[in-house]
């Protein structure tokens, strides 16, 4: 496996519309590998295609819940309600932390690495992450959405 450079704002990509995956082969498998890799690496829970220089509908996230790695690729947002706020950042932004409000109950669709459609109920911090990543193939930044920034001493004092 390969750990593979994560790109900062404000790269032109982090704001790109990507394209639909069509391939569904051992390379796209290897890609996923990759980004888990990356992902555990930057200690993150979640990472997009764009975050790694590719123009492609493609996520993971693992918020070492039972759930374990979920691959979203072409994801769509079938389904929210509720809401919820809290604090997010971004590999993609280091030391940018925001409050950031979003659904707190989602289901989506999506294809995994063999191709097959499948559906996902998600809720909470889970429901975060998922809808983080989702925003990344769509060219959103968490950044458009936070209300109110948080300084990363403050942060550092919180996990404390």
């Amino acid at each position: 496996m390969t750990v593979l450079t994560i790109v900062e704002h404000p790269a032109a990509i982090l704001e790109k519309n990507c394209r639909p995956v069509t391939q569904f082969d051992s390379k796209l498998k290897r890609l996923v590998r990759d980004m888990q890799e990356t992902m555990i690496k930057a200690d993150g829970v979640g990472l997009a295609a764009p975050q790694i220089g590719l123009d492609i509908r493609l996520a993971i996230v693992d918020v070492e819940d039972e759930h374990g790695l979920i691959v979203l690729i072409n994801p769509e947002l079938v389904e929210s309600s509720g809401k919820q706020t809290d604090i997010e950042g971004c590999l993609s932004f280091p030391d940018l932390y925001g409050e950031v409000t979003r659904p707190n109950v989602i289901q989506i669709k999506a294809f995994n690495v063999k191709g097959q459609p499948y559906t996902f109920r998600a809720e909470g911090f889970l429901a975060r992450a998922i809808l983080h990543e989702m925003d990344h193939l769509d060219g959103i930044l968490f950044t458009s959405k936070v209300t109110k920034y948080i300084p990363a001493e403050e942060l550092e004092r919180v996990d404390s």
